[in-house]
């Protein structure tokens, strides 16, 4: 007997962290809304009053409409879209209903992987029903379990499913068949594929590839002396839909972090308080997400970034692995020590590598904090 065709789905949350907020804020339907940067929590104001850093974390419809789009820069947001409103994400909030939608989906196909907040592929290959039902349930499932949208992409590989997921957001459903590859998928621009970014697109678009069936027309050598063997063999097999990818149900997390944009550059002698309880609150934070993914770890490091974007990291390797934010934050703060910050900072981030699932005691060891090199603790 032969195996089951492989049917692979991929269910990406319509514009998550917002759609979140309306369900909280009904008031909020149908108006421009951005999620990111920092305030109060529940605090609404304006885009065009908003003066910091940080980006877009996520956008309604309707103020991607005015040219507002994720990863954006806050401030060049506000130009654009200076009515549209802003709140500061709630990401407590966020995780709560991304467990309910995947409980829901698990329900239904439980071979799911997570790959993160707000997406999930699910291998379809040996639940009964057709592709088209079962996204119909899916979807209903969903919105029973958190009264919000999904968009689903039905295809016979990953790279093909992520790629229908977005091609009829909101709450669209696309199915996609071998052999309608060269008829809806070659017109896309090459950039619909994930894995083919910016800078390859800028690349292909000199040689004057723009759309994925171009990209199919040339030959493999053509495209391993421009972009190398293995660059160039992944996008010879994106073009022609190749992925033998499997969907993996669980795979053990490889590091754990946190890290913050500061709205303006701290200086770690004049500014040492703010820096000593967001250091801390760094190492909490990643001691609870150590805590919640059932994992403990022993390499500790730091992430410092200047004002002109040099980035600067720093880790230590403990004797046994821990998730005590106590313990942590000493290593940590080791690791400060061997960084010597003299300078402004913009970003500090606070990481924990080596992860294990087998617990064991270890030594304590001195606190440190931020602490300058030079300066008295």
């Amino acid at each position: 007997m032969h195996p089951p065709q492989r049917r692979i789905a991929h269910l990406d949350m319509d514009a998550f962290y917002a759609s979140v907020e309306r369900l909280r804020r009904p008031e909020l339907a149908g108006l421009p809304l951005v999620i990111g940067g920092r305030a109060a929590a529940g605090e609404l104001r304006r885009l065009g009053e908003y003066t910091g850093r940080g980006v877009v974390t996520t956008a309604t419809y309707e103020a991607r409409a005015l040219g507002v789009s994720s990863g954006m820069g806050l401030m060049q947001a506000a130009r654009r879209a200076p009515d549209a409103l802003l709140l500061a994400p709630d990401f407590e909030a966020y995780r709560a209903v991304s467990r309910r939608f995947k409980a829901a989906v698990a329900g239904i196909a439980p071979c799911i992987e997570d790959r993160g907040i707000d997406e999930i592929f699910i291998d379809l290959s040996a639940v009964p029903g057709s592709s088209s039902h079962l996204a119909q349930r899916i979807k209903a499932a969903v919105r029973e379990a958190t009264g919000l949208t999904c968009s689903i992409g039905i295809a016979p590989n990953r790279l093909l499913a992520k790629l229908c997921s977005d091609l009829d957001k909101p709450d669209g459903l696309t199915l996609l068949a071998a052999r309608e590859i060269p008829g809806r998928i070659h017109p896309l621009p090459v950039d619909k594929v994930n894995g083919i970014g910016p800078k390859a697109t800028q690349r292909l678009a000199q040689l004057g590839v723009h759309t994925l069936g171009e990209l199919a027309a040339c030959a493999p050598q053509w495209l391993h002396r421009h972009f190398g063997a293995r660059y160039g063999e992944f996008l010879r097999r994106a073009a022609h839909g190749i992925d033998d990818t499997p969907v993996v149900t669980r795979t053990d997390p490889r590091s754990v972090s946190r890290e913050t944009t500061f709205e303006r550059d701290l200086h770690p002698r004049h500014d040492r308080q703010q820096l000593n309880r967001t250091f801390a609150h760094l190492c909490r934070r990643v001691a609870a997400d150590l805590e919640r993914k059932g994992v403990w770890g022993r390499t500790i490091g730091v992430k410092l970034r200047y004002p002109d974007f040099r980035t600067l990291t720093r880790d230590l390797t403990l004797p046994e692995p821990t998730r005590d934010p106590q313990r942590i934050r000493r290593a940590a703060g080791e690791c400060l020590r061997r960084a010597a910050p003299g300078e402004r900072l913009r970003l500090l981030g606070v990481r924990v590598s080596g992860l294990t699932r087998a617990p064991q005691g270890g030594p304590r060891q001195l606190e440190l904090d931020w602490t300058p090199t030079g300066e008295a603790a």
